[in-house]
């Protein structure tokens, strides 16, 4: 199984992203995708992720401003990343849990500048 992440960049505070991560590999649907990120001497945290069980989950930080997606045929998820600040600034990598493993992309950079 392998992970693509794609769609970071450099964004102006207020500004808008969109990320994607294309998984490959496997016939199965993923029983969790999500989005973490790192920042600079901080440790990976869970910004959001989405099961077929439990629908959309987000970190405080993040809710009301990220939008998580996922399509099931192609395997893919998005991330929306709206209204974003300086401290939105990290490494993102998208991952996916599939019969109790977890895979990992492996990272698209976001650069918020105030």
């Amino acid at each position: 199984v392998q992970l693509q992440a794609s769609g970071g960049g450099l964004v102006q505070f207020g500004g808008s992203l969109r990320l994607s991560c294309a998984a490959s590999g496997t016939f199965f649907s993923f029983n969790k995708m999500g989005w973490h990120r790192q920042a600079p001497g901080k440790q990976r945290e869970l910004v959001a992720s989405i099961s077929s069980a439990n629908g959309p989950n987000y970190a405080d930080s993040v809710k009301g401003r990220f939008t998580i997606s996922r399509d099931n045929v192609k395997n893919m998820v998005y991330l929306q990343m709206n209204s974003l600040k300086p401290e939105d600034t990290a490494v993102y990598y998208c991952n996916a849990k599939l019969f109790g493993t977890d895979y990992w992309g492996q990272g698209t950079l976001v650069t918020v500048s105030s």
